[in-house]
């Protein structure tokens, strides 16, 4: 009877809590300190598994993609980004403040497969998030980070914001990012560096079902085991190639319980902030 009680209770809160399952809130202590150690790890041991069931990326597959370091006063974190001009990228908001932890740094990295070393790498603590920034309901996820001048190459290029009132349900779309590459990934691994999937795009109300605060300016794919990890928030979810590519989405989070579950994962939709993001550029 206890243990009934103590499961009624657990279920009690989990139906009051609205971001009960979701990674934003508290995602630093939570995941991106963990996630850090681990590909950190990876890397000196000449691994660089990311995004959970992707493909390996080649250098200049995915040049708008930028990977961040951050200082807190807790530890180092990590998440992703996209580069949108020589001194302008765009981020999760959380990657900066998650309700509960205070980012003093990022360290921009470009052009690089891996996150803790190579590329181009500036630090600034320059970062603006959204006016309307929640942690609580994971609203307005979405962050613009200035630093100086980053000079373009082949493995470095910004990408354009998506235009237009199209809300991509049924397109595929292609996310990338340095994160874990499975919810056990403790070991070393052969596989290299930054990888990239195929998520398909599904209507808000499909998400619904499986998180309760999803908003119109959230956009979600399924991801049937394939899906962006601890370490990939921020980063970029696109759709096109080479100069027809658009930016349409923020990884802002995934579900709690792993990013193997198959649960989907969410996005700050691109073309609901695009107006903030231009006066930031």
């Amino acid at each position: 009877m206890k243990s009934i009680i103590i499961l009624a209770g657990l279920l009690g809160f989990a139906l009051a809590d609205p971001l009960y399952g979701a990674t934003a809130f508290n995602y630093h202590e939570r995941f991106g300190i963990p996630a850090a150690e681990r590909i950190r790890q990876a890397e000196y041991d000449l691994d660089s598994s990311r995004i959970a069931g992707g493909e390996e990326s080649q250098l200049g597959k995915n040049p708008h993609m930028g990977g961040i370091v951050i200082a807190l006063s807790r530890g180092t974190s990590v998440c992703g980004s996209s580069l949108l001009s020589n001194t302008k990228a765009v981020t999760a908001a959380h990657c900066w403040f998650d309700g509960t932890n205070q980012a003093s740094r990022f360290t921009m990295v470009f052009g690089s497969m891996r996150l803790f070393s190579g590329g181009v790498r500036v630090s600034t603590e320059d970062v603006v998030t959204h006016p309307t920034w929640n942690p609580k309901t994971v609203d307005s996820d979405i962050a613009v980070v200035t630093f100086i001048n980053v000079p373009y190459s082949n493995n470095i290029q910004p990408i354009a914001l998506a235009t237009g009132e199209d809300l991509y349900v049924g397109e595929w779309a292609v996310a990338a990012g340095y994160g874990i590459n499975s919810d056990s990934q403790v070991g070393i691994s052969t596989i290299t560096v930054q990888k990239h999937v195929s998520l398909q795009v599904i209507s808000n109300a499909e998400c619904r079902r499986t998180y309760r605060f999803i908003s119109d300016s959230i956009l979600c794919v399924a991801t049937q085991g394939n899906s962006t990890c601890a370490g990939d928030y921020g980063g970029p979810l696109s759709i096109g190639e080479g100069e027809e590519r658009v930016l349409i989405g923020v990884t802002s989070f995934g579900h709690a319980d792993g990013c193997e579950k198959s649960m989907p994962a969410g996005f700050a939709r691109i073309t609901s902030f695009r107006k903030w993001i231009e006066t930031r550029l």
